[in-house]
């Protein structure tokens, strides 16, 4: 693929991705404000209806007695009206005293109504308004309307008599303590009962106050600071200007709102973590296709180049063998049938490494342990390397300090791996190869140390050494051969052994491979 088109292609996938997540936010969060506004709506609604609910209660428990004193007197003098008032707040007061049983603040009719200042002339219109004069006997009214129920007798009374008798009510009520017009298990049945009827689980907190100082209605954990806190006016007068105001706190409010969304928001958070997962998992899988395909590249490269080689060389052996003045001659024929042969091995060696790399993957390699001696493997892996360290003018120096060196391995096997080792700290050796190998034991296992003196790697390198295919050199210029297997063969054969490997490297200062395997008693 294009690496133009590589870089377009993950470019629109993470901005679709972004983009899909944005607008999951962004819903989400809009929903919930959608729902905080439509339960604000909800709450000022509950509000307004207890309000009604709570002033036409007082209106009701009022206006019956107040008619009945209405349609029994003849003559409506001061007295009949102070028995009026009287009759009307014993009523009121009867119906609501303090849940507690509290009754303290209570105010006590004067006998002057200038005290209450009450304007009477407006009390007597009113009332002379309201009282029928179209019949001549009073009592046979009285009598009539008797015979009516008391909420038929509620729903007769026009517009401006129903507007007459809350003003009436309004004033008379105004002097009784607002702890005796509304109780707390009055406030609190009204607003539970509107939210059940809007099939709003929330809790709540209520309190009612007088010109914002507290009254002595109100739940015990109120808070006029709490940041949700919705109010109304409670006995609103004929001006519209009301003395108290009722505060409630949906203390669930948040809960509530988030549960409205809870399923939706859950279920488009999975799938946008799937999403997510998905993304992540493509965009790694496609990295790591266009790496394998990047090293595979290499890969064929590095191989064609290396069998080239040695089947050039064969050739000219061949060849050389051919003309007669060399196939006269034993020695330059036997030298040329040794290159020939070492050549094959060569090209052996390399294919066997791609096969053992299948096999292994394949699970197909059988690999056979028995009791070994690390040792003895060491000596023979070193003894393998040791002309080629030779010729470089290196050393190999062994410091075998374990006193416990019995291992299950397969003798072959881990000889290769010791061998790959030694081969690339020789490779990877800019002057004389310097190579040091320790052992030492550690609880119940031995460890193996490859010391080398070369160029060493990049921390990239470091992660990725024991990856297939993997190998850090410049470009096309081979000046290591190699096509990036042995350290995966390695690492996989320790790997069956129950073994671990790692790598402890510095640019410029060298590397160590460290090999650790159980002991066996």
């Amino acid at each position: 693929m294009n690496k133009r088109l590589f870089v377009l292609l993950i470019i629109l996938m993470s901005l679709s991705l972004i983009g899909i997540i944005f607008v999951q936010g962004y819903w989400i969060n809009n929903t919930v404000e959608n729902n905080e506004e439509q339960f604000s709506f909800n709450a000022k609604q509950i509000l307004i209806s207890v309000s009604n609910r709570i002033q036409y209660r007082e209106f009701k428990e009022m206006f019956y007695p107040l008619q009945e004193v209405l349609d029994s007197v003849d003559e409506l003098d001061n007295k009949t009206i102070r028995q009026l008032l009287n009759i009307s707040i014993d009523n009121t007061t009867k119906s609501f005293a303090y849940a507690n049983g509290i009754l303290d603040e209570d105010y006590k009719l004067s006998s002057s109504f200038i005290n209450l200042n009450i304007d009477t002339v407006r009390l007597k219109n009113i009332l002379n308004r309201n009282t029928d004069s179209s019949s001549g006997d009073r009592r046979s009214t009285f009598v009539k309307k008797n015979s009516k129920s008391k909420l038929e007798r509620l729903r007769g009374l026009t517009d401006l008599q129903r507007r007459d008798y809350e003003i009436l009510i309004g004033d008379i009520a105004s002097y009784i303590p607002i702890h005796r017009r509304v109780q707390e298990r009055e406030v609190e049945f009204l607003l539970r009962k509107e939210l059940e009827e809007r099939d709003i689980k929330v809790d709540f907190e209520y309190a009612i106050y007088s010109n914002a100082l507290a009254t002595k209605v109100r739940s015990e954990d109120f808070s006029l600071d709490y940041p949700t806190t919705y109010a109304i006016p409670l006995f609103v007068n004929e001006q519209g200007v009301s003395e108290y105001q009722l505060y409630v706190n949906f203390t669930g409010k948040k809960q509530y709102v988030l549960s409205t969304i809870k399923g939706m928001a859950i279920l488009s958070i999975i799938f946008t973590l799937i999403i997510v997962v998905a993304y992540s998992s493509a965009l790694s899988q496609l990295m790591q296709q266009r790496q394998i395909s990047q090293i595979k590249t290499d890969f064929i490269n590095n191989m064609t180049h290396e069998l080239k080689t040695p089947i050039a060389t064969i050739n000219l052996a061949l060849d050389s063998i051919k003309n007669p003045k060399i196939s006269s001659d034993p020695e330059k024929v036997q030298r040329y049938m040794s290159m020939i042969r070492e050549e094959n091995k060569r090209m052996h060696a390399q294919v066997e490494n791609v096969l053992r790399i299948s096999q292994l993957e394949k699970n197909e390699l059988n690999i056979k342990k028995d009791r070994q001696e690390l040792h003895d493997i060491i000596e023979d892996a070193v003894t393998h390397v040791s002309l080629l360290v030779e010729n470089r003018q290196g050393y190999i120096k062994m410091h075998l300090g374990a006193l416990k060196t019995s291992v299950l391995a397969n003798d072959s096997h881990l000889t290769n791996v010791v061998v790959n080792i030694l081969d690339n700290a020789i490779k990877y050796s800019e002057g004389e190869p310097k190579i040091d190998v320790y052992t030492e034991n550690v609880k119940n296992s031995i460890v193996l140390k490859i010391r080398d003196q070369g160029i060493g790697m990049s921390k990239v390198a470091q992660k990725k050494i024991f990856e297939k295919f993997f190998r850090e050199h410049t470009g096309d210029l081979h000046n290591v051969k190699g096509h990036g297997l042995g350290l995966t063969y390695v690492k996989r054969i320790i790997d069956d052994h129950h073994g671990q490997i790692w790598v402890e490297t510095e640019r410029g200062k060298g590397s160590t491979f460290i090999i650790k395997l159980p002991l066996i008693s």
